[in-house]
């Protein structure tokens, strides 16, 4: 598993104007739409439906929410970087800037758990989500994550 194959360039963005934890989640559920087809309105309850049993804040800014979906083939990764950081939960308190989305079908366990592990292995680097932070550009963050991994496999 690897960003290059886990995230689109299309499935990066950069937020001006998000204001709590459920519009950050609708406004995932929108770049899943963009970037990968899927209906905004299924990736948002799916969404929401998971942070109910307990938030995906892991801390120090950064939030992983993650869900399941029936008509997904493969698992496939979105990535947003707040302007302004909003309240998401996360288990330190702190508002989340750099929120990493994952949505996976149904059956994807084994995957899931790796793509999960990825992303959370990569945005617990307080140097990587340094860059991310300093750098507003959806070309560039995407660059930062797909190269991330190469980095430190050297």
């Amino acid at each position: 598993m690897n960003f290059a194959k886990l995230l689109k360039p299309e499935g990066v963005k950069v937020l001006t104007a998000c204001s709590s934890k459920k519009r950050l989640l609708s406004d995932l559920a929108d770049l899943a739409e963009v970037a990968y087809d899927l209906p905004s309105d299924r990736v948002v309850e799916a969404l929401i439906s998971r942070e109910a049993l307990g938030p995906t804040g892991v801390g120090h800014g950064v939030a992983l929410p993650h869900a399941r979906l029936p008509d997904l083939t493969e698992v496939v990764g979105l990535f947003v970087l707040l302007e302004r950081p909003v309240d998401f939960g996360a288990i330190d308190r702190q508002p989340v800037d750099i929120a990493f989305a994952l949505l996976a079908p149904e059956n994807a366990g084994v995957e899931h758990l790796k793509a999960l592990a990825l992303v959370s292995r990569t945005l617990r680097d307080p140097a990587i989500c340094s860059k991310l932070r300093a750098n507003p550009s959806a070309q560039t963050l995407y660059t930062i994550l797909t190269e991330a991994e190469t980095v430190k496999a050297a």
